[in-house]
């Protein structure tokens, strides 16, 4: 070879050599970005996914394939859409869920220790454990305290790993009126308290919900997860002088963050005692009463809400929307709802969530539990150890895409 051969052999080699790096620089920069970095939970009440009995009439109804939930249905059977920047958007294809979710310890056999009511199942989506909860009581309530002095939660490590968290709670930090009625107004961020105290209501006059349409108002502090512990409820303090008052917001207040990219990396939403499917309006709901009008509520407030997040630059960018009901529920006298055949809702939108097969949501059918969460969280977050529960569940791998779940926390 040539000497001039050599050279012109060696230059090339060279360029492909840096074309190699860059596009392998390329590719890891890719992958970075491939993992969920904002999560916002919307938390449902007391129904069942599937149930073996009375599944579309009674006193608890499930949840798939009913009449009166279309919304979440449309999610999963491939039809959904919503108009999100102008433009009529196919959201099933960012959607997976699971087919296997169970409430906290269910076993097949329904032998197990019950984590039931409610509250010790918000507390264990913080925790990995109900912590020895057992009960729907407000956390300084006088009939017995619930409140935890413990950093072992969720929330407690996001703070020392620098993340940041937010409480979004439909129906708190509400002006009043002259007559000390409230307006469903929200107060300037310089008013808010942390609610520590469940309420329930009707607005003062030309006031009205925003999503239902009702006159009606109700808080529940026991499906306020954060709520329940001091070091990030700020202690029994219900005044504007509690340090804690930026995490707990008016659910107004998020479509202004989501408008102004200032979401937290992890944010919890709380609809309301008659948006989160818990109680029928007084005189029914669009001329449906009892569990009808419950679904019914619940799943016209998430066709409102959902597109709005999915809209927002936070999902987009690597957000993940994640719904799920606090616990089962029996579908007949004397049923076991901890029984595997009582499954609870668990779906998963977001650009990053497993890709649709047939042309349908995919389905898992792995184990999952409130547990799983938990650990996903640990996961995305990277704050560890695993708490409680966590330490031994499997995580919602399976309803995203590759890569996009971390394994260690």
């Amino acid at each position: 070879m040539k000497a001039s051969e050599a050279v012109m052999s060696c230059s090339k080699y060279l360029r492909l050599i840096a074309a190699s790096a860059i596009l392998t620089g390329v590719a890891v920069a890719s992958a970075a970005t491939q993992q969920v970095k904002t999560i916002v939970v919307i938390a449902l009440e007391n129904h069942n996914w599937t149930q073996p009995a009375n599944q579309f009439d009674g006193r608890i109804q499930q949840i798939y394939k009913n009449l009166n939930a279309p919304f979440l249905n449309s999610l999963v059977d491939g039809t959904a859409s919503a108009t999100i920047d102008g433009q009529k958007v196919d959201i099933s294809k960012q959607v997976a869920y699971a087919a296997d979710y169970h409430n906290a310890l269910a076993t097949a056999s329904g032998e197990n220790a019950h984590i039931h009511p409610s509250e010790p199942n918000y507390i264990w989506a913080e925790a990995g454990s109900n912590l020895g909860v057992t009960n729907d009581n407000d956390p300084y309530s006088p009939k017995g305290q619930t409140v935890q002095d413990t950093d072992e939660h969720l929330c407690a490590f996001l703070m020392k790993a620098g993340k940041t968290w937010k409480s979004y709670q439909e129906d708190i930090d509400l002006a009043q009126n002259s007559a000390g009625q409230l307006t469903n107004q929200p107060l300037p961020k310089n008013r808010w308290t942390v609610p520590l105290v469940s309420f329930v209501g009707t607005f003062a006059p030309g006031f009205t919900n925003k999503y239902n349409g009702s006159t009606q108002y109700a808080y529940a502090t026991k499906h306020n997860p954060m709520a329940f512990f001091v070091d990030t409820n700020g202690d029994d303090i219900s005044t504007v002088s509690n340090p804690l008052t930026t995490h707990y917001a008016p659910l107004q207040q998020l479509a202004v963050d989501l408008a102004n990219n200032s979401v937290a990396d992890y944010n919890w939403i709380t609809p309301d005692l008659y948006n989160d499917m818990h109680t029928a309006l007084p005189g029914g709901y669009k001329g449906l009463t009892g569990d009808a009008a419950n679904i019914k509520q619940g799943d016209d407030f998430l066709s409102q809400i959902v597109p709005m997040i999915m809209a927002s630059k936070a999902y987009k960018d690597g957000g993940a929307i994640i719904i799920w009901c606090d616990e089962s529920e029996p579908d007949a006298h004397g049923d076991n709802p901890d029984r595997f055949e009582h499954t609870i809702p668990e779906i998963v939108i977001s650009p990053l969530a497993h890709r649709n097969v047939a042309g349908k949501p995919f389905a898992s059918d792995e184990n999952l539990s409130h547990s799983s969460d938990l650990r996903t969280l640990q996961e995305i977050f990277h704050v560890g150890p695993y708490l409680g529960d966590a330490a031994k569940a499997t995580d919602l791998s399976s309803l995203f895409v590759p890569g996009a779940i971390p394994k260690k926390p």
